[in-house]
């Protein structure tokens, strides 16, 4: 048997704005994308292979939804994305406007920062000493 965890959701203004945003800054794919019938749109993004983790967008309807929209967590930071080279991808964000909350911070065994993504979750870039 294998358990693993499939997708994280988060509640978005904007499906592709919300898509751009993590493919343009932290190279994410679109993973599926599908529109029922009944115009209710499934999109999901992350890395290969397909069946890691991956961030599932769900347009915010209802009043309550839109009052969530970059603050599923109570101010807490939404999700932790792991990099190979934190440095380069401080630059990028930096280069593309992205909201930074800390500089990158070194540890022996870890370097991290945290950012926004453009609805307001909080990210933790978190890379790993090998």
């Amino acid at each position: 048997m294998k358990n693993y965890l499939g997708r994280m959701v988060l509640l978005v203004e904007d499906y592709e704005k919300s898509a751009n945003f993590y493919e343009t800054n932290f190279g994410f794919k679109r993973m599926f994308d599908i529109t029922t019938d009944v115009g209710q749109r499934f999109l999901h993004i992350g890395t290969e292979p397909l069946d890691t983790l991956g961030i599932w967008f769900l347009k915010a309807d209802s009043k309550s939804q839109k009052e969530r929209i970059g603050n599923q967590t109570g101010e807490q930071p939404s999700m932790v994305i792991y990099t190979t080279e934190i440095e380069k991808l401080y630059e990028r964000l930096q280069n593309n406007n992205v909201k930074l909350k800390t500089k990158i911070i070194k540890t022996p065994e870890y370097a991290f920062f945290h950012c926004y993504d453009l609805d307001g979750n909080e990210i933790i870039v978190t890379e790993m000493k090998e």
